[in-house]
């Protein structure tokens, strides 16, 4: 038997080895994967599993109606009330204040990269606006406080130190990364063909941008507004440095203001005995965040299956 012999029949058990392992690579892979989508479910479900868990006490106490109808929250005084609208109040506020600013700035920066920008500009701007995301918010609340507050009292003389003005602004520069990188990637995936088909119509380039790439890509922008929207939501160490931690059911952003996010670090901070009415109300807290959240979720994912690109 020749060596080309022994070659030819060895060939087969080869490729059979080869498919094997390629079959065990696969379905390797896909068990991995399968866990790994797994374990994000497992774990989201313990976190709601625990804040309902350390909540049910809260509310044997203060009634369901009482918690999200009364105007007072000072669940650390003598004689406490529960009610949770002053830190909803905060939180919104500030939200929209920061997307105020997020959304259009992030957006204009996003179709500049995109449809305006130089290719060498775009690889250099890109990562210097991602390094914001990078900063520690700590540092931003400082900013806040020491430097924009500073500005804005001297357009508004009676403008506290501490106020929600300042922090929401600040917040929304450091949400400007997540809305400007997502968006101009978006944006990018959109087919050259849909710019090329405006152009032969007549269209110019903002045109273009405005009229056919934004509304082609819009599905992939909303996310990016989703995502802006839970990351104001959950802030916490700006509007903890910059908006007073004071609990005030208003919509004046002049005014000093607290968050959900801002009371729970507030009140977790070791003073307060395990099994409190005082320790539990923070998690009843995070109840009520995490249902804004889920809702903020589900309207984008809404928003996106209505304007899913359909190429």
């Amino acid at each position: 038997m020749t060596v080309s012999d022994v070659a030819i029949q060895e060939a087969p058990a080869r490729v059979d080895s080869r498919r094997r392992w390629r079959m065990f690579s696969d379905r390797f892979a896909a068990v991995l994967l399968c866990v790994a989508a797994m374990s994000s479910v497992a774990i989201t479900c313990g976190i709601v599993a625990v804040l309902v868990f350390e909540s049910i006490p809260f509310f044997a106490h203060v009634g369901l109606g009482t918690f999200l109808t009364d105007t007072e929250w000072i669940p650390l005084f003598a004689n406490p009330r529960f009610g949770i609208l002053p830190l909803v109040a905060g939180t919104l506020v500030t939200t929209v204040i920061a997307l105020a600013v997020a959304m259009p700035v992030g957006t204009v920066i996003a179709i500049y990269l995109s449809e305006f920008a130089p290719h060498r500009l775009r690889e250099i701007l890109k990562p210097v606006l991602e390094l914001l995301s990078a900063v520690p918010t700590v540092v931003y609340g400082y900013f806040a406080l020491l430097f924009v507050t500073p500005l804005l009292q001297k357009v508004i003389p009676d403008l506290p130190t501490f106020n929600m003005l300042g922090a929401g602004i600040v917040m929304g520069i450091m949400i400007i990364p997540y809305v400007s990188s997502l968006s101009e990637d978006a944006m990018r995936g959109v087919p050259r063909l849909l710019r090329e088909g405006a152009y032969a119509m007549g269209a110019n380039k903002i045109l273009t941008a405005l009229k056919v790439v934004y509304p082609a890509a819009l599905s992939g922008i909303g996310s990016s507004y989703v995502l802006g929207i839970s990351r104001a939501v959950g802030e916490t160490m700006i509007v903890a440095i910059a908006a007073g931690q004071q609990p005030n059911l208003t919509c004046n952003p002049t005014e000093q203001g607290a968050t959900i996010t801002a009371f729970i670090v507030q009140v977790s901070q070791g003073d307060l005995p395990h099994g409190t009415i005082g320790y539990q109300s923070i998690f009843a807290a995070g109840v009520v965040l995490f249902a804004m959240t889920l809702v903020f979720n589900i309207a984008g994912y809404r928003l996106r299956k209505r304007f899913r690109e359909a190429y």
